[in-house]
């Protein structure tokens, strides 16, 4: 008796990425890209028809956002299980996206060498989590804030545009993506983003994300 076949979605804006990950699992022998996707949209088709064991998401997604994504399955496809594959090596994501749900987190740069395992690992009913996003975790359970800035009355130093600049780009959108939703140019947002930091001290995005987080600013989201 065979062992199952593990039936895979992948979802990424990059094509040729696609094509290379694709080559890369249907050469092994217990596992099938059946679907693939291009946008957010067509990845929750693709899960619709195809009901895959594992979608693969990278998270920077166009029209429908990988943290939506992830959302949408939790409640919709409960039996399809997420495995982010991203190029952030800071994790920024990591606490939303295994809050949301999703079993795996690996970076772009190791998909050659983790990415099979990991899907092993998902759908066998585990997780697998790049050591940069454990090391999140872990530090999150021992109650270790140092890789959070601590401004606990900093969200009344805003103005309401910089909250929602600030929220927005803890979610992922571009400057270009907020500038669209909030009829503003991408550089009046960069403007903004800038003041915000400086308001509350923040050194890059990554510091950013993780002071959303910490202040529940996502949790609605």
């Amino acid at each position: 008796m065979t062992d199952p076949v593990i039936r895979i979605v992948l979802a990424d804006d990059h094509a040729v990425l696609r094509a290379g990950l694709r080559a890369l699992l249907n050469a092994e022998s217990d596992i099938v890209v059946v679907g693939e996707a291009g946008d957010g949209e067509e990845a929750l088709h693709a899960i619709a028809v195809h009901q895959p064991d594992i979608i693969v998401l990278d998270l920077m997604m166009p029209k429908v956002k990988g943290l939506d994504i992830i959302e949408q399955i939790s409640k919709s496809y409960p039996h399809t299980r997420v495995l982010v594959l991203t190029m952030h090596a800071d994790t920024q994501y990591i606490r939303h996206v295994v809050k949301m749900g999703g079993a795996g987190y690996i970076l772009k740069s190791s998909a050659d060498t983790e990415l099979i395992k990991a899907i092993r690992v998902v759908a066998s009913g585990g997780s697998y989590l790049t050591p940069e996003a454990t090391h999140v975790l872990i530090s999150d359970y021992r109650g270790d804030e140092s890789l959070l800035p601590s401004h606990p009355k900093g969200l009344e130093l805003l103005s309401e545009r910089e909250h929602e600049v600030l929220v927005m780009t803890a979610l992922g959108y571009s400057s270009r993506e907020i500038g669209e939703l909030l009829f503003i140019s991408p550089k009046s947002v960069d403007t903004y983003r800038q003041r915000l930091m400086e308001k509350l001290k923040l050194e890059n995005r990554a510091e950013l994300v993780q002071y959303a987080l910490k202040n529940g600013l996502l949790e609605s989201k």
